[in-house]
């Protein structure tokens, strides 16, 4: 029996793209198809085509991996906080499961990004990886030893709705997030965010790569909306150096070609970590748009699965009173 060939799926969504990956990440097929927006069946129906069509070009079956916006509750087995809306409520594994007659893995597409740089990419054999995507929204993952951590809430390494860390007056209260909060770290390095900035003290509108367009042509206010993002963001990787210390940062999603944020970005995190040095390497992904769907496929590379932990069941809760000494109680 030869190595084993892994799929990811990257369910996007606009696309959903699936990839072959040999044992040693060669790239050995991959294809990509629009996904059927607001169709759960559509959906389902498209994942198992692609799996299909990649197994029969490459005559193997094959384990499946998927990367997935949102990400599974562990307190009812179903996706939540995905933007693509119809995923969500859904047994998304299970039902993928049953279709395919096979297991399915399921990770959050940050975590697949971050697990996919910490395997074979630019954090490869870092002990402590922190992946970021800046994009529509801001998300993160951490790997520990090349294993992901999950948590017993499954939201580790979600940054984005956290505060903005030492917030300026003009600051304060920050814009409002889908989440219902407001001043989320998202609200303020996102794509979006940096186009609502340049907006708020300018009037103009303009996208992310055309500021950053601007910027390199000498445009000031470009210029300025820039050095705002740069210190915003760099007060947020603080309080995470600061909590995780993470030997490595990799930054990922449209932003994260802003080449200048790898010369700026530490001199500005400096003042604000609790430390008299900065060690942590900041570095651009190797493998950009399609750490997704490799961190999808290596989700069946051993030792890369998040440890299994099951939600307590609010009526098998345990008081904490009850472990104390009797002396405290």
């Amino acid at each position: 029996m030869g190595a084993p060939v892994h799929i990811g799926i990257d369910l996007g969504g606009t696309k959903i793209e699936a990839a072959a990956l040999a044992a040693d990440g060669r790239m050995l097929a991959r294809k990509r198809i629009a996904t059927p927006r607001g169709d759960y069946p559509g959906t389902l129906d498209a994942i198992a085509q692609l799996v299909a069509e990649l197994e029969s070009v490459l005559g193997v079956q094959t384990t499946v991996g998927v990367g997935t916006p949102g990400a599974l509750s562990p307190f009812t087995g179903h996706v939540r906080n995905a933007n693509s809306v119809w995923l969500n409520d859904r047994a998304l594994d299970a039902d993928l499961a049953q279709r395919l007659g096979r297991p399915v893995r399921l990770a959050n597409d940050a975590d697949c990004f971050t697990l996919s740089e910490a395997t074979d990419g630019a954090a490869a054999g870092a002990a402590s990886v922190f992946g970021v995507i800046i994009g529509t929204g801001t998300g993160g993952g951490i790997t520990v030893h090349g294993q992901l951590l999950s948590g017993p809430n499954a939201i580790a390494g979600e940054w984005g709705h956290n505060p903005l860390p030492w917030p300026a007056p003009d600051e304060l209260p920050g814009p409002e997030c889908y989440c219902g909060k407001r001043g989320c770290i998202e609200t303020w390095v996102s794509g979006p965010a940096l186009s609502a900035d340049l907006e708020r003290s300018t009037g103009r509108r303009l996208t992310g790569e055309e500021i950053a367009d601007a910027a390199a042509q000498g445009d000031r206010d470009a210029e300025a909306a820039l050095e705002r993002h740069e210190g915003r963001l760099a007060r947020a990787l603080a309080s995470v150096i600061n909590l995780l210390d993470p030997e490595v940062i990799v930054l990922g999603g449209g932003l994260s070609n802003l080449r200048r944020l790898y010369t700026n970005l530490p001199e500005r995190i400096q003042p604000h970590a609790f430390s008299d040095g900065l060690a942590t390497r900041i570095v651009p992904p190797r493998f950009g748009d399609s750490s997704g769907v490799r961190g999808a496929a290596w989700l069946w590379r051993d030792g890369a699965r998040p440890a299994e932990i099951t939600a307590a069941r609010p009526d098998a809760a345990v008081d904490p009173a009850d472990a104390l000494p009797s002396y405290s109680r």
